[in-house]
This record gives structure tokens, C-alpha cells and sequence, in this order.
């Protein structure tokens, strides 16, 4: 059932990523594609390929793209006053944030949702606690609570009905 699952978006996302289409070559090298994608890795993909089939999960996973989007926009504008600032206001360092996310493909996209939005980088992840490098730290950056409060709150919320 992985497999097939895996086919079907697979697939889809090629069609997606092709449109408008054109000729009938374009749909037959997608679903060769697809179709060794779903073979070598069909044994990796969830451990639950039916939950893909919520109609639930699918609406979270909209509602998240222009959240997603929101928030990597606030964080370019933050990083280009930063920079365009004359004193250059940035206090980089790694600090340490937990999640409560506990599917390994809800944290990997906790940990690039971090990465893609600028100011921040997903360095590790150690099963709840991620380690990110951020372009402006509070304080002494040690305060676990507030870091993932401005860095993960955002996102998890969304991920968590996503994902689990």
C-alpha cells in the first residue's frame, strides 16, 4: 500500500510540477518516474500511507502554505532591515528549541520550515529538541521556552494537525 500511495503523489506532484502537459511523452516519463521512485523508495514512506487520504490533513496543509509564507516574508523583511541597518543589529548564535512534534516527517517540516525561513537554520535535530542557528538571540539565547516560542510556536500548531 506504501507503494502505491507513494505512486499516486508522486505522480501527482509530477503532473503539478508539468502543467500544462503537452505531449504524451511528458505523463509517460512522469509515471516511469513515479514508478521507480515507489519501488526504491516505498519501504521509507510513512508507516501510515492511508492518513494521507484525510481530507482533514489536506485542508491544515493549504491553510499552512500562506502561513508559511507570511512568516518567511516577515522574516526577509527583518533580515533586510538588518542588514540595510546602519549598526547591523544581529546577535548570531545556536540555540536549543523543543517540539512537540513526534512523527519523524512532522519534525523534518518543522526543521525546513525553520531552514527556508531566513534568519534561522535547523542545525540538528535530537529526537524533541532542534538546534538552531538565529540571526538575532535573546538575551543569552539559554531560555528554551521563549526560543521556541518565537521560533517553532508558529509553524507547530499547523504541523501538528498536519502530521498527526
Amino acid at each position: 500500500m506504501r507503494r502505491v500511495v507513494l505512486f499516486v503523489l508522486s505522480y501527482g506532484l509530477w503532473l503539478l510540477l508539468t502543467l500544462p502537459g503537452g505531449d504524451w511523452p511528458v505523463y509517460v516519463v512522469g509515471a516511469v518516474l513515479a514508478l521507480l521512485v515507489a519501488i526504491f523508495f516505498g519501504a521509507e514512506f510513512t508507516h501510515r500511507p492511508l492518513s494521507f487520504l484525510n481530507p482533514r490533513r489536506w485542508f491544515w496543509g493549504i491553510i499552512y502554505i500562506p502561513v508559511f509564507f507570511w512568516h518567511m516574508l516577515v522574516a526577509n523583511l527583518d533580515v533586510a532591515f538588518r542588514v540595510l541597518h546602519p549598526a547591523c543589529p544581529v546577535k548570531p548564535g545556536i540555540v536549543k528549541v523543543k517540539t512537540a512534534l513526534k512523527t519523524d516527517v512532522a519534525k523534518a517540516f518543522l526543521a525546513n520550515s525553520i531552514t527556508l525561513t531566513p534568519g534561522t537554520m535547523t542545525v540538528d535535530v535530537d529526537e524533541d529538541v532542534l538546534y538552531v542557528h538565529w540571526i538575532d538571540v535573546f538575551g543569552d539565547g539559554e531560555d528554551i521556552e521563549a526560543n521556541t516560542k518565537v521560533i517553532v510556536a508558529k509553524f507547530e500548531k499547523y504541523l501538528m494537525r498536519i502530521f498527526e
